[in-house]
């Protein structure tokens, strides 16, 4: 039959990737039953048959004959009269069928009609992405940089979905060119009109623990729980784990033999610093390992007020603190509390500028046998070294002056900044 431009239709669709042969078929129908209901009040008795690979289909309407002086429903009867045009020996109460041409509904149907199809089409896409990505909330996704933005990068995975990977959502050492392969979790899906927007980020908490069950095997397992995780995007983090098999490290587990394990998260996120501890319900055993490296002396909680006093000793505040005050901020994250730390023998509580910071917490500028060669001669401490002369470094490390300078330069950076 003529099927005008609804064959093109046809073709655009049949090999949607997002639409199975019964779904187009009861859309098509759908979309044509409409249009029927408008040209002649109802579709009860129209039989539609679709040929989607071929782009084809057929219309049939069903009338009971009548007497000529009996015609009510014109859509539903035809006369003995006209019945015998078609056929000269149909009698009354006979069913006739009727094939319907597409140009019976008029120009302005068909089109109508076309526009109609394409927007059922394009919504039933639209809402199986939507279910799609909402069941991959949450999990990590891999996509390709399409096109890189001030404050948005936008990627395409290998289905030719659009994915969103806001500047906020970007760890901030992160740089993309066109064609990068990017991790993240899909963070969140959001209709946009009647197209879902899907949102990937990189600085979730959740992005890291899915990590872990992707890198280390008995995490997957189910073998070692993490039981909680905070980060500072890109600087460092702190990871809690529990495991019910007396046979199993969980720390030892996830961080692998001279760091394996971890080693390929920690690249993953630009060079995060991660710290993974052993959970335990028992708050002040909690709170100490949360403040690793450093040793506490006692601790004064608070359980109305969620505040707990950390008493250590003066070479240990700074390792607490750490480096731009994330030891501290992360350790109470991780335990719900609000940490207060004390030195011994102090009224008041220290500060993050006020103090020290450990070499070792710049372990993603300067190179650990750099480090080490100064601890052999006692300075293990930011300030000790710029304390120091150049040159008298020089004379007892087996450093370069460059890099001693190199050294300065990025401690000095932390306290001025």
């Amino acid at each position: 039959m003529e099927n005008l431009a609804l064959i093109d239709s046809f073709s655009e669709f049949k090999d949607d990737k997002l639409i199975d042969r019964v779904t187009l078929m009861a859309i098509l129908e759908d979309v044509f039953r409409n249009a029927l209901k408008k040209k002649y009040g109802s579709d009860d008795n129209f039989d539609i048959i679709i040929n989607p690979d071929k782009g084809d289909m057929e219309i049939w309407r069903r009338r009971v004959i009548v007497a000529d002086e009996d015609l009510d429903f014109e859509n539903e009867e035809i006369t003995l009269t006209e019945a015998r045009r078609i056929e000269a020996d149909f009698e009354i109460g006979e069913e006739v069928s009727e094939e319907v041409k597409l140009i019976d509904l008029g120009r302005r149907a068909i089109l109508a009609l076309r526009q109609n199809l394409i927007s059922k089409i394009h919504e039933h896409d639209n809402t199986n992405l939507y279910k799609q990505f909402k069941d991959l909330t949450g999990e990590i996704y891999t996509a390709e940089v399409h096109h890189v933005r001030p404050r948005v990068v936008i990627l395409v995975d290998d289905e030719g979905n659009e994915i969103v990977l806001p500047k906020e959502k970007q760890i901030p050492s992160d740089f993309f060119r066109k064609g990068d392969n990017v991790r993240g979790i899909i963070e969140s899906v959001e209709l946009k009109g009647n197209k879902p927007q899907i949102i990937m980020s990189r600085t979730s908490e959740k992005f890291l623990e899915k990590l872990f069950e992707q890198e280390i095997p008995e995490v997957f397992d189910g073998l070692i729980m993490v039981k909680n995780v905070v980060r500072i995007p890109g600087e460092k983090a702190k990871v809690a784990v529990e495991t019910y098999d007396d046979r199993i490290d969980p720390v030892g587990a996830c961080v692998g033999m001279k760091g394996s394990r971890i080693h390929g998260i920690v690249r993953e996120l630009g060079n995060e610093n991660i710290d993974v501890i052993n959970y335990t319900s028992n708050i002040q055993l909690y709170i100490t390992r949360a403040l690793s490296p450093a040793k506490v002396s006692s601790i004064k909680i608070n359980e109305e007020t969620k505040r707990a006093e950390v008493f250590l000793k003066l070479e240990e505040v700074s390792k607490a603190i750490g480096r731009g005050g994330h030891n501290i901020r992360l350790a109470g994250l991780l335990t719900g509390y609000e940490l207060d730390v004390i030195r011994e023998g102090d009224v008041a509580g220290a500060t993050a500028d006020e103090d020290d910071v450990e070499l070792t917490e710049f372990s993603d500028e300067i190179e650990s046998w750099v480090i080490e060669e100064f601890a052999k001669i006692g300075l293990d401490t930011a300030k000790s070294i710029l304390k120091q002369e150049v040159e008298d470094l020089v004379r007892r490390t087996d450093l370069e002056e460059e890099t001693i300078l190199d050294v300065m330069r990025i401690l000095k950076e932390e306290f001025d900044s």
